[in-house]
């Protein structure tokens, strides 16, 4: 992908987000699905390359985090990004509703203790960002409480930042109406009923709220060292060349390093 196709999905710092300024379907001016086909065949192995360096390197790592509403494509894009890297030095984590000792702490315990080790490509679908979206609709945090959660969270990618991790986050952007699709299509298919709960009709019933609230999310958050992007989620292709591309750029920017040889192995003869 693109330098500047990258510079079009962020969410600049200290700006407004403005989703409904920006395009669910954009193809991000790819022709067709072939052609996006191809750029993430391309993509998904720089990506493998660059992963694997970053593990034997050893001393810094990225954490990407996926939000989106229901049937934006977290796991779909995770499987087809992914598959190519080494599964060595890289872990997905998925955050749920708190159970076990997790309602015991604050809210960033349980994340802070998922974060990526030096060397590790880290991928959060849902994260933190969950306990500013997914506690205000239905309404368990009041706006005050919000606000406050966004310093601590801006605040909280500093250090992760300043300790090393790079965080890429990216929401995945589906209109309305895709999203219905996506959903009855889960209805429909035996095959994907198990992808269907009935607390998705629930939420979908508050699409504009969330939308509302992702915004103000995206705006309060997008920082310097942890920008937001905003990735196009109606073609499901378009999406994962977003994806990849961003975090082959920030790979890139990084750099990784394979570690330099002991010297005197290249007189070694093994027998």
């Amino acid at each position: 992908m693109a330098k500047a196709v990258s510079t079009s999905l962020v969410v600049k710092p200290g700006k407004h987000a403005d989703l409904r300024g920006r395009d669910p379907g954009d193809r991000l001016g790819m022709a067709d699905k072939a052609v996006g086909v191809q750029q993430l065949e391309a993509l998904t192995e720089r990506l493998a390359q660059l992963q694997n360096r970053l593990w034997a390197e050893s001393a810094r790592s990225v954490l990407l985090v996926l939000q989106g509403l229901d049937a934006s494509g977290k796991d779909g894009a995770i499987r087809r990004v992914f598959t190519g890297v080494n599964p060595q030095g890289c872990r997905i984590v998925s955050f749920k509703v708190p159970t076990g000792e997790e309602p015991a702490h604050d809210y960033l315990w349980r994340v802070h203790r998922a974060c990526p080790p030096r060397g590790d490509l880290g991928i959060f679908n849902r994260s933190h960002y969950e306990d500013v979206v997914a506690t205000r609709v239905p309404p368990k945090i009041d706006d005050a409480t919000a606000a406050h959660r966004y310093r601590h969270i801006r605040e909280f990618e500093r250090m992760l930042n300043d300790e090393g991790t790079t965080v890429l986050k990216v929401f995945l952007h589906l209109s309305n109406d895709e999203q219905r699709k996506r959903l009855q299509e889960r209805l429909d298919d035996p095959a994907k009923n198990w992808k269907f709960q009935k607390a998705d009709l629930d939420a979908r019933g508050h699409w504009h709220e969330f939308q509302r609230i992702y915004e103000e999310v995206l705006t309060e958050t997008s920082t310097e060292w942890a920008p937001w992007h905003v990735a196009p989620a109606d073609h499901k292709w378009v999406r994962d060349v977003a994806i990849a591309g961003l975090l082959v750029e920030v790979l890139d920017r990084l750099d990784p390093k394979v570690p330099p040889s002991d010297p005197g192995l290249e007189d070694i003869l093994v027998t």
